[in-house]
């Protein structure tokens, strides 16, 4: 039950974004459909999930909807089957961030009433892409429990929400991508400072301090320890404005994870960050569509 319910909670993430009225006739319903942008029928089809309108699912996801989560089936007609189960459980999704990339919408998010999670609360990333035709078509996320007492006193899913700077979504996602490669990676870990500003930085980390000295601390801390983390490779950047989002594969402790990292980016530096990491699992897997494949654009 655990693992089930994990996607189904993003039902009511988008209810509000559903802009789309009921019309006299089905062309007009036609009509509205095509003029929707991705972030609307991403809240049409979560609005219609939060709502168990399996006919309204259908018309707005493919029927061979390709899932990512490992433990949910593939495919919309078993998406559809277990919708029951997030009713009974009384799990709702919050949405704390939306952004959209092209036909990729992704989400920050708080999950509630989580305990078939094995938390309370939960905190996620869940990406949604939108095919050619309008229809959703493949999904991807990652989630953590949501922690209390963090190392900076921000919490997991705090801070800036205010999208900027459209013009530079390009540069942001370069800028990003560099990072991501020269110092998770490990090629040149010497030029973070190149990448993060020495006067903000505030970091949603649950286990790191705020600024470039708590990020020092923190991997001085898993040095002392022995404890392995890295990244062996990175998966998507996707990115609106100020705000990029990475998807990322790679080690922690010996097991291999999934990392998204969230940044927002000011006058060419990263000065804030969001985060979640999961162990990838290998056990009672529902599909072997794995959970990067980025393939389909």
């Amino acid at each position: 039950m655990k693992k089930v319910l994990t996607v189904f909670v993003l039902a009511g993430i988008l209810a509000s974004c559903n802009t789309s009225k009921t019309n006299a006739t089905s062309e007009s319903n036609q009509s509205q459909e095509k003029t929707m942008n991705n972030k609307e029928i991403v809240g049409t089809f979560l609005g219609a999930v939060a709502k168990q309108d399996a006919e309204k699912m259908r018309k707005f996801a493919n029927a061979d909807y390709i899932q990512h989560n490992p433990f949910v089936p593939t495919g919309l007609e078993p998406f559809i089957g277990l919708l029951p189960v997030l009713k009974e459980n009384g799990t709702y999704a919050e949405n704390v961030r939306l952004f959209q990339d092209g036909n990729y919408v992704f989400m920050h998010n708080i999950w509630h009433n989580a305990k078939p999670f094995g938390a309370d609360e939960m905190v996620a990333f869940d990406i949604i892409r939108v095919d050619e035709n309008g229809k959703v078509a493949e999904h991807w996320d990652a989630m953590t429990v949501l922690v209390k007492e963090t190392a900076s006193g921000r919490t997991q899913t705090d801070g800036s929400t205010t999208l900027t700077d459209l013009d530079k979504t390009e540069a942001n996602k370069k800028l990003v991508t560099s990072f991501i490669n020269d110092v998770p990676m490990g090629k040149n870990q010497g030029k973070i400072g190149e990448y993060i500003s020495s006067e903000q930085y505030n970091q949603h980390n649950p286990q790191i301090k705020d600024g470039l000295n708590g990020l020092g601390e923190f991997f001085q801390y898993l040095a002392s320890q022995n404890i392995t983390f890295k990244y062996n490779k990175l998966h998507k950047v996707l990115g609106e404005g100020n705000f990029v989002l990475t998807v990322s594969e790679g080690e922690l402790m010996g097991k291999e994870q999934v990392f998204y990292d969230l940044f927002r980016v000011e006058n060419g530096k990263i000065v804030e960050h969001w985060d979640v990491i999961q162990e990838i699992p290998t056990e009672g897997l529902a599909h072997n569509n794995g959970m990067f494949d980025f393939k389909n654009q």
